[in-house]
């Protein structure tokens, strides 16, 4: 009898333990996305691609973000995925300085880490750009110079001095400007905390200090709408150029009208997607390597190179260039 119950305790044991490691081996992938803020249009369009990725079989995707543009809430938001030890997490990050402690805490604990837009960040293991953003600087201050007839005064503007990409591009827009003697920067790399009400109020401040300025470069999705509505509301469509970062969908009115001149963008789904690919190649033991076809556009053969901690910054080609004439090709 003794043996006889020992056999059915060893069988029943078996099971269990099968049970639980095949339970173990088909527990989806927990990838989470933590993007700057939530309820605008460019991170609404990420989440396009972070929900299309979740379609991948044994993977489910979510993204988060704070409901305001705050370095701090980012912060307290993936402390609380490093404490519940999702696989990946995939950040845009708000200020890669304020995210460094909490992303290595990830990293010990096993959690793969994946960035975007901050290619200065150290505790990364993925760092995604979707293009050299000193480059697209440089092109957007290209536009802008030309429609300015490379003289005059103009201004820079991004949502944050901490959001590496962004300062990146203003940087690029000055460097660029230096090619024409006759132009003139004033009260650069004003911050608009991804703001488009706070981009109309720097734009209209500045209109007022300088009432010759003839062209403004923004760097924030949102500071085109801002800097076109103080523009229209000055009848200064057409007078002054402005050129920057933005989506078709929210700047159209101000492209029709003249109050913008032409945005530059990315396709941030695809930039969604990019980050949850890298990330589930991580947990999967798969690297990303130079001139690799990641399969999403912008991204067919990406450049790697080593970044300045202990990841790899991968680089596309993905940005678009769009003006009044062509902005409708493009629906999101």
């Amino acid at each position: 009898m003794k043996t006889r119950y020992t056999s059915i305790a060893l069988a029943v044991f078996g099971a269990l333990t099968i049970g639980g490691l095949l339970h173990a081996q088909t527990k989806p992938v927990d990838i989470v996305t933590v993007v700057k803020i939530t309820g605008i249009s460019w991170f609404n369009r990420m989440e396009v691609g972070v929900k299309e990725f979740g379609k991948t079989p044994g993977v489910t995707t979510r993204q988060i973000g704070p409901a305001q543009s705050d370095a701090a809430q980012q912060q307290r938001l993936v402390e609380d995925l490093v404490a519940k030890k999702v696989d990946a997490i995939a950040v845009v990050s708000m200020d890669p300085a304020t995210l460094e402690p909490v992303l290595k805490r990830a990293m010990d604990r096993g959690i793969k880490v994946v960035t975007h837009e901050s290619d200065n960040q150290k505790n990364t293991m993925v760092d995604i750009e979707a293009f050299n953003n000193t480059a697209y600087g440089e092109r957007l201050n290209e536009r802008l110079s030309a429609c300015m007839g490379h003289t005059g005064k103009w201004s820079s503007m991004l949502g944050s001095l901490g959001s590496q990409s962004q300062v990146q591009w203003a940087d690029g827009g000055a460097t660029n400007a230096k090619k024409y003697p006759k132009m003139t920067l004033v009260d650069a790399k004003q911050e608009t905390a991804n703001d488009a009400e706070k981009a109309y109020a720097k734009a209209k401040e500045i209109l007022r200090k300088y009432p010759d300025i003839k062209g403004f470069q923004g760097s924030s999705s949102l500071d085109v709408l801002g800097i076109g509505r103080a523009i229209e509301e000055a009848g200064l469509q057409g007078k002054i150029c402005v050129y920057g970062t933005g989506l078709p969908s929210e700047a159209a009115k101000f492209l029709e009208s003249g109050a913008v001149g032409g945005i530059a963008f990315w396709d941030p789904k695809d930039a969604g997607i990019m980050m949850n690919k890298a990330a589930l190649m991580l947990v999967q033991g798969k690297k990303i390597t130079d001139g690799m076809d990641m399969g999403v556009p912008g991204y067919t053969k990406v450049s790697v190179k080593k970044g300045p901690g202990v990841g790899v910054i991968v680089t596309g080609q993905a940005w678009i260039e769009v003006d009044k004439t062509n902005y409708k090709q493009y629906a999101f």
